[in-house]
């Protein structure tokens, strides 16, 4: 398969322990889209200090909060890469259309305008939501090289994952994906 075939949209890219990077070491990224031109995802895993109910102060927005509605405000923002760090890039399950919106699969989507954000603080958005400031980029056949290096491992991803399970735990779960127990894993290259 060419490079140009390669399409691991809908995918995790796992950071290998070699990876010694400080933006991407120990990460999961969500690969949004994957294509000839890059690729570009979300980092679901490296949470910043800063909570939903920050950020809708932060952008003037009140935070419409029912009896018995999940604590949204207390939810933390993810930093979700290096790239374009004080937009914000927003994983939820597909609930309505927004203005910037792509789906990504019947599951998943990203948007980045700010009406998903509107609608989550009058309480009428998306139930499943991740919230990241910044996203992850490559360009075309970077990710493919970083992949053949042994920088990321790959596997289809599963939406639980990023919207159900505790930030801290999501390393380990993508991980069993793969079967594999992170605890296994070496930086190190060697031989038998």
């Amino acid at each position: 398969m060419s490079a140009s075939e390669l399409n691991l949209a809908n995918h995790f890219l796992i950071a290998m322990p070699s990876m010694l990077d400080p933006v991407f070491g120990g990460t999961v990224v969500y690969l949004c889209e994957h294509n000839a031109s890059g690729a570009l995802g979300v980092i679901i895993n490296k949470p910043t200090d800063m909570t939903m109910g920050a950020l809708f102060e932060r952008i003037d927005l009140t935070l419409e909060i029912s009896p018995g509605a999940p604590a949204i405000d207390k939810k933390l923002i993810m930093f979700g890469g290096p790239v374009q760090a004080e937009r914000g890039f927003v994983l939820h399950s597909p609930h309505a259309q927004f203005s910037s919106m792509m789906a990504v699969t019947n599951e998943v989507a990203l948007t980045t305008s700010k009406d998903i954000l509107e609608s989550v603080a009058a309480g009428t958005g998306p139930e499943r939501i991740l919230v990241s400031l910044g996203c992850a980029g490559w360009a075309a056949g970077q990710l493919e090289q970083e992949i053949v290096k042994n920088g990321w491992l790959t596997v289809p991803a599963d939406a639980s994952i990023i919207f159900d399970l505790p930030i801290e735990m999501r390393f380990t779960a993508a991980m069993g994906l793969l079967g594999i127990d992170p605890l296994m894993l070496t930086g190190e290259a060697g031989h038998a």
